[in-house]
């Protein structure tokens, strides 16, 4: 078995590496080439924290595995990001684990790059404000990533502790961008895409914040009970996912389904987007929303990117099993 550690991750995978990796597995997901094994996600009763795994298998690039990890609300205080992960990958013809892999930094690029894939493929053409609810350590990659995707003239932003604004500044400042600190209010105003990264348990973004035309990327919820935007907002817009049995169980969208706003076959798979397989968006007045829970494939795919590399570079550790 070879062991890629945390440390090696940053030389190996880059934000472009992520991107392309998600948008392949998204597609191959439409196409019925790939899967994702139902997700296990629970608070453990200890330090506040949710652990869980998601697992899958692409049948295609015979990618096998699982994540394990969760989040630690009390770990910046240790010196350690709140969010800890592990990827284990299997050999898809015999069933033997093949490679375990720090996932910290993989799952910040991961979920980054699914929010990136929802902005080119969805976002207005026009777009240039980028308004940013959340300034938390995931933010950053965030706004590098879909900055990549897209051509944003400027980026507005909101927190609920506005002293963590500094992140979301030097962030577009590093990118070249104007940075402003606003309200709820004016960030809905002036928004054509905003990006939602936070962990809150109740809704922030509210309906009537939102104007037609806006392309929402909502990143933050991937458990029972969490919440980023109002539900009504969910009826009003053309809603999108990564896959829709978790959009619907731990998304966004449990929400809204759960109050008989939206049906769950009305919520459009990304992938099929990108494959080809149904349209994007479909007027310039439309909002169009993506509910990024986050998929065992996105995992599975930078993982074993970051194997390859660290194989072909002597930069895994092996060990006998």
């Amino acid at each position: 078995m070879l062991i890629v550690p945390e440390r090696e991750i940053a030389g190996l995978v880059s934000e472009a590496d992520a991107y392309d990796a998600v948008e392949a597995v998204f597609a191959a997901m439409a196409r019925g080439e790939a899967v994702n094994f139902p997700v296990v996600r629970e608070a453990i009763g200890h330090a506040d924290a949710l652990y869980g795994f998601k697992g899958g298998f692409d049948r295609a690039g015979l990618a096998l595995g699982l994540k394990a990890g969760g989040y630690w609300p009390g770990n910046m205080g240790r010196g350690l990001t709140n969010h800890q992960s592990t990827v284990f990958l299997f050999d898809a013809d015999t069933g033997r684990a093949s490679a375990m892999v720090g996932g910290n930094l993989l799952t910040a690029l991961r979920t980054a790059a699914a929010a990136a894939v929802s902005v080119r493929h969805l976002a207005r053409p026009d777009a240039k404000v980028l308004g940013m609810v959340g300034a938390g350590h995931q933010s950053a990659f965030q706004m590098r990533a879909v900055a990549r995707a897209h051509g944003f003239e400027r980026v507005v932003g909101w927190n609920l502790h506005p002293e963590m604004l500094g992140r979301l500044a030097d962030t577009a400042a590093a990118l070249g961008l104007p940075f402003r600190a606003v309200s709820l209010e004016e960030l809905g105003a002036e928004a054509d895409v905003i990006v939602t990264i936070t962990s809150s348990f109740a809704p922030t973004l509210l309906d009537a914040h939102v104007r037609p035309g806006t392309h929402l990327a909502c990143m933050g919820t991937d458990t029972r009970g969490k919440q980023e935007v109002e539900a009504a907002l969910l009826a009003r817009a053309r809603v999108f996912c990564d896959e829709r049995a978790q959009s619907v169980s731990i998304g966004e969208a449990q929400h809204a389904v759960a109050a008989g706003l939206l049906a769950p076959e009305a919520i459009t798979e990304i992938g099929a987007v990108v494959a080809g397989l149904a349209p994007g968006r479909r007027s310039a007045e439309e909002i169009t929303l993506f509910d990024g829970t986050g998929v065992a494939l996105q995992d599975l795919a930078v993982a074993a990117r970051a194997v390859a590399r660290a194989r072909d570079r002597g930069l895994a550790i092996e060990v006998a099993l």
